[in-house]
Order: C-alpha cells, then sequence, then structure tokens
C-alpha cells in the first residue's frame, strides 16, 4: 500500500493515529490529505473511537484552511480506489478555480483560476499544532 510506506504528501502534522500532509498542487493551495497511520480500508475497519478522533481532525483541518486561506467552500472526500488506505482530502476552493463548480478531477473549466497565493507550510503546520495539540511538527525539529 501506497500510503503505508509513503507520507503522501509533506508532512505537516502526527499523531500516533493519523497524519496531515500538504499535497503540491499550484492550483490549490491549501490542499491537504488526513491519512490514517495503520492501514485500513474503509472507515468502518476502524473503531468508534478511532473514527471520531480521525474526523475531528479533518474537521480541524478543515476550520484551520477556512481561518487561513478564506476560501469560498471546502471539499472534503474520501475515494481509495486506488490507493485503498483511508485517508481524507480537504480542499479549499473557490469561485474562479480552475475547476469549480467541478471537483478538482473533473476536466478543467477554465485554463486556470484566480487562487490567492499559498502559504507558507511554516504557517499552516503550526496553526495546525495549535488547534491539534501534541504531535509531530517537522518544522519544530
Amino acid at each position: 500500500c501506497e500510503l503505508c510506506h509513503r507520507p503522501g504528501g509533506e508532512l505537516l502534522w502526527e499523531d500516533e493515529l493519523c497524519r496531515v500532509v500538504a499535497v503540491a498542487d499550484a492550483d490549490y493551495p491549501g490542499f491537504c490529505r488526513v491519512i490514517l497511520a495503520r492501514h485500513a480500508a474503509e472507515m468502518t475497519d476502524l473503531a468508534d473511537d478511532e473514527r471520531s478522533a480521525l474526523m475531528q481532525v479533518v474537521f480541524t483541518v478543515e476550520a484551520t484552511l477556512r481561518h487561513l486561506y478564506r476560501p469560498d467552500k471546502i471539499n472534503l472526500a474520501s475515494f481509495g480506489n486506488v490507493g485503498p488506505h483511508v485517508h481524507w482530502h480537504v480542499i479549499p476552493r473557490w469561485h474562479d478555480d480552475r475547476h469549480f463548480p467541478q471537483p478538482v478531477w473533473a476536466a478543467p473549466q477554465r485554463p486556470s483560476g484566480a487562487v490567492p497565493p499559498s502559504l507558507p507550510l511554516r504557517l499552516l503546520a503550526g496553526e495546525l499544532r495549535a488547534r491539534l495539540g501534541a504531535g509531530r511538527n517537522p518544522f519544530e525539529e
């Protein structure tokens, strides 16, 4: 499983349950993934307390991105068709981004969108640590 052996993006924060990584996509600054630390294919493979804790991290990432980036919308997605490992995509969206109103995986609606510049990942990692508490922040090592 690729997500068992690779980070899945640039590490921003992690604890024993999951990690939050930044996805390098210039069209979608702030695009993050929340990836379960252990292998499981479906949310219902997790115990109730794990599911709740994982979703709390997803919601905290969403709130953090809303605070820092001020997007028009946030998309949350969990597929795992190609890589069957529990993970969530947390994607800030703008009305004039490249794909809006379609999903980011659909055909582009315009050549490029007018999105805000990406913030330094150190800032995003620091804000996540402030909101999520203890955990490993690679920018403070």
